[in-house]
């Protein structure tokens, strides 16, 4: 076990007690879930970090570990460390309970067992908007529970991805037998969504309504099409790895963009209450305690890492990301904030489907001498060849220098950079040293998340009537 030091136990110890008198003082104004769950997002970030630093070594004994082949030392440190961060953070949500629904339960059945007495609705939503939890008025007690169910099938949605994930870290499973692994953990939140809200139509664009109508039913389509988010966020973080802090770095990034979103719905200048409102307030009492245990993480995976996250974060936080864009029912603004993500998995296509000779790693390779990273490549043999119109395609994407070919004097392409967004990165910018190429990609998935949401909400009204937001 690592002791803290004497500077991070006082950080601790003071961002700890801060965040426990904004509790204290939260239940004690019947709830206030907004303040609380900032606060809980507080304490699972100080619990988050001092557990990472004193089970890593644990993690090594008992086989969770790996060398970072991108140092000089290729130092053995422990891996699957996100476990401890998916666990805080499941711990995090259900001590939130409480002050979610004090006011919708306790309040409303008198908090003494006496469930025959009855408030009325306005004694109930009196206080500020975003200091109450989403509640339905379809009746006291039944909205409360209603609310609870939807917290209880993200809850169960989010351990099961978690037991998945540390399966894949415990038995190094192959990507083509894990990919659909996300799909069976999202059957929960599938199922509320069918018996609760089970809305399939989609808002047809301006220029195909003349065709198809403003309205349009995808029915069973639908379903599919969230079973396929479900999938897609987790493997897509997964498989846009390899360097340090990139896994929580842009999990981290997404989260934030997905608050400011949510934001943009709660702000004065939108007429409150918003019929989304209740969506995207639950959106972010979700979001809160991740970014506080994924800071945690993300200090001790940052260059030079002392810990690997391993694929169980890597599931637990795109799925997350899934769970609040479906219930949040925004998904479709989810997927533009998935825009790096997206195209690193088209980008990686052939080689992830077999059309191009796909290494066990596609990182990319450290020059010990100079210190920097450089595309990894894969090589292609004589027994082994391309599909000659594979390779044409190959020097057809290096003249456009979407990747880097070598060939032979006959003109056949024997050797090309792996296809990841990591490795055309560095195509692009040469060779770079491992923490300045995460925060140049970080940078990226920022800038290229905020023109998502301005196309969201701004060029989106070239193709639709109004933004939601109004």
């Amino acid at each position: 076990m690592q002791d803290l030091t004497t500077s991070e136990v006082y950080s601790l110890g003071i961002v700890s007690a801060v965040c426990l008198a904004i509790l204290f003082n939260a239940f004690q104004s019947n709830g206030e879930p907004l303040y609380a769950s900032l606060a809980i997002g507080g304490l699972a970030f100080s619990f988050s970090y001092a557990l990472i630093q004193w089970t890593g070594d644990v993690f090594v004994r008992r086989g969770y570990k790996g060398r970072d082949l991108s140092k000089k030392t290729r130092p053995e440190i422990p891996e699957a460390m996100g476990l401890v961060s998916a666990l805080v953070y499941l711990l995090a949500i259900v001590s939130f309970l409480p002050f979610a629904f004090k006011r919708d339960i306790v309040a409303v059945t008198s908090g003494g067992g006496n469930k025959d007495l009855r408030l009325d609705i306005e004694d109930i939503e009196n206080g500020r908007f975003l200091h109450r939890f989403p509640l339905e008025k379809v009746g006291h007690l039944h909205a409360a529970l209603h609310n609870l169910a939807s917290y209880g099938f993200a809850y169960g949605t989010l351990a099961s991805i978690t037991i998945l994930g540390i399966l894949d870290d415990s038995f190094d499973m192959r990507w083509r037998h894990k990919f659909f692994i996300p799909a069976f953990a999202a059957l929960p939140m599938l199922a509320l969504y069918f018996v609760d809200f089970g809305v399939t139509h989609v808002v047809v664009p301006l220029p195909l309504r003349p065709y198809f109508g403003e309205l349009v039913d995808l029915g069973i389509l639908y379903y599919l099409y969230m079973a396929a988010i479900s999938i897609f966020c987790p493997n897509s973080i997964n498989i846009l790895a390899g360097i340090n802090g990139l896994e929580v770095g842009q999990s981290l990034v997404i989260a934030c963009l997905i608050i400011l979103n949510d934001s943009l719905y709660l702000l004065p200048t939108v007429q409150q209450p918003h019929p989304a409102a209740d969506s995207h307030l639950f959106s972010i009492y979700l979001l809160l305690p991740f970014v506080g245990v994924s800071l945690a993480l993300f200090r001790h995976n940052w260059y030079p890492s002392k810990v690997f996250v391993g694929d169980t974060y890597c599931y637990f936080a795109g799925m997350l990301f899934a769970v609040v864009g479906i219930l949040g029912h925004f998904s479709k603004t989810l997927l533009l904030l998935f825009i790096p993500q997206i195209f690193n998995f088209v980008y990686s296509a052939p080689q992830l489907f077999g059309l191009v000779p796909c290494p066990r790693h596609r990182l990319p390779r450290f020059n010990a001498r100079t210190g920097l990273m450089e595309p990894s490549v894969a090589t292609f043999s004589e027994e082994k060849p391309l599909i000659p119109i594979v390779g044409q395609v190959l020097k057809l994407l290096h003249a456009f220098k979407l990747l880097r070919i070598v060939q032979d004097e006959q003109g056949r392409v024997v050797e090309s950079t792996n296809f990841t967004i990591i490795n055309l990165w560095l195509v692009w910018r040469g060779r770079l040293r491992e923490d300045r190429l995460a925060t140049e990609l970080l940078v990226m998935q920022t800038v290229v998340g905020l023109v998502g949401l301005w196309i969201r909400h701004k060029l989106a009204l070239l193709m639709f009537t109004v933004d939601n937001r109004f």
